[in-house]
């Protein structure tokens, strides 16, 4: 058992962690299972969305010291930065690097290598109960998981200092308030409208999508010539799916489109 449920449906990954007594915790297996889940939903052309979500009260508490597999002893210099690289920072690359849209349906509380798993998502939905920590500072420890990177983009500079130095709880509403979630919703509405999200990104052009998502998390990279660049590539690349030419067509015959996802 790896503590994550997987099912395909409807061309929708759907990904649900399932270690509720630790609050979905992440240990080495399951953080490993999950960036397999995401490379084969990316690669995988009968799978055009993923969602991802958690049982019980916690979305994802982040990484579970008490496995205590990810802490070797004693350690040699370069231990830590290696375990980073393949471990918690693969997880992340793997959420923003995967070709399909990624929705985090934010069920419970999501803390320090879970909360930025939320945030690398493209699109994230919380129950209004849900919080969001960034905890290292509680353990005396750096941030880690990439949240240095991704927590500025969403907030700007000085509020992430401010999360990230006190490491106080963030409600899902006032985390919708500051842009790091798409919806705070009641948690009855929250399953249907992830469903609803995943399933309508199921439908769309997913080609379009993922060339789009690569110009979107690239944008804050690059400068105007290389962002320019990129764009005219991607629609280069774009013109020659199956899709963009029955996006035209619906256009010119006045009728709504029907993609196919190639």
């Amino acid at each position: 058992m790896t503590g994550v449920e997987h099912e395909v449906r409807d061309h929708v990954s759907y990904l649900t962690l399932n270690r509720p007594e630790t609050l979905n915790a992440l240990t080495p297996a399951l953080r490993d299972r999950l960036v397999d889940l995401l490379a084969e939903a990316s690669a995988d052309p009968s799978v055009r969305a993923v969602l991802l979500t958690g049982t019980g009260r916690g979305f994802c508490a982040g990484a579970d010291l008490r496995s205590g597999a990810d802490s070797p002893s004693p350690r040699i210099p370069g231990d830590v930065a290696r375990t980073l690289r393949t471990g918690a920072q693969r997880l992340i690359a793997a959420v923003l690097d995967c070709e399909k849209p990624v929705i985090a349906a934010v069920n419970g509380t999501a803390a320090g290598l879970g909360a930025h798993l939320a945030l690398a998502c493209d699109l994230v939905l919380a129950a209004e109960s849900a919080r969001f920590i960034e905890v290292f500072v509680r353990r005396g420890l750096v941030p880690d998981a990439g949240g240095a990177y991704l927590l500025p983009r969403l907030t700007g500079l000085q509020r992430a200092k401010e999360l990230m130095f006190f490491g106080d709880a963030l409600s899902a509403p006032e985390a919708e308030r500051l842009g790091l979630v798409n919806r705070a919703l009641p948690e009855g509405e929250l399953a249907k409208t992830a469903r609803d999200w995943a399933t309508r990104l199921a439908t769309g052009p997913t080609r379009a999508l993922a060339l789009t998502k690569h110009l979107l998390n690239s944008s804050l990279d690059s400068d105007r010539p290389a962002a320019f660049a990129a764009e005219a590539w991607a629609q280069e690349i774009n013109l020659t799916t199956q899709d963009a030419g029955e996006g035209l067509r619906a256009f010119a015959e006045r009728r709504g489109p029907e993609f196919l996802g190639r």
